[in-house]
């Protein structure tokens, strides 16, 4: 475990997933899923949540064609997707524990980005519908030349528009396909969730059930808030 590299560190900045991290969408996309898979008679094949988990849209309509044996689909499977996934979070956007405090403290002291596999209108939407769109000085989303997590794009444009190598930088995700992408731009990871067995634990330098954690909390205080 290489957490020290996290909680003996000061960065310069701070690169934020929105999915999952700051807001609590994943259980939209999770509902957006089922309902595209019911909306074309489809049945969601075993273990798909865990797949689909930090996808790009039209990376997980194309599997949701594929495992369901329907290659025709493709498009209006994505479509579809994407729409309701839209309407649910309008209708219900809620941040993740700590963030919200945690966002505040941070830009108050250090320039934030956040980098995202989801469209930008949804990004802003949703950080402006819960406060925090100012926060954040640059909002980077997958799309044109930027490829998608778990390319190192994203990661590698936020710091790059931050003003600061991606070495100085600290990524902030709660997918292991957003993590992947972080550690490849060459930036430090914290991870959001319980600590995976095995080799996807080094995704990681430090784990933390989430932002609310104690132990990070007075990270940002004496590493960021000074």
């Amino acid at each position: 475990m290489t957490a020290h590299r996290i909680l003996s560190w000061s960065p310069s900045a701070i690169v934020f997933d929105c999915d999952g991290t700051l807001m609590d969408t994943e259980r939209h996309w999770q509902e957006a899923r089922n309902l595209t898979f019911r909306a074309f008679g489809l049945k969601p094949p075993a273990g798909f949540a865990d797949r689909a988990k930090g996808m790009h849209y039209t990376e997980c309509g194309a599997l949701m064609a594929e495992e369901t044996g329907k290659p025709g689909l493709v498009g209006e499977l994505t479509d579809t997707l994407l729409s309701t996934f839209t309407t649910l979070v309008d209708q219900d956007p809620v941040t993740m524990p700590g963030a919200a405090s945690l966002v505040r403290l941070a830009s108050r002291h250090r320039p934030l980005a956040v980098a995202s596999n989801c469209p930008r209108e949804m990004v802003e939407s949703c950080l402006y519908r819960a406060g925090l769109l100012d926060c954040f000085g640059h909002v980077v989303v997958a799309g044109g030349e930027v490829r998608p997590k778990p390319e190192p794009d994203v990661y590698a444009v936020a710091a790059r528009l931050c003003g600061v190598p991606p070495e100085e930088a600290l990524a902030v995700e709660d997918s292991l396909t957003g993590m992947e992408s972080a550690r490849r731009a060459g930036l430090r990871v914290i991870g959001i969730g319980p600590c995976p067995p095995g080799p996807e634990a080094e995704k990681a330098d430090l784990w933390v059930a989430s932002l609310a954690d104690g132990e990070l909390l007075s990270w940002a205080r004496t590493r960021i808030g000074e």
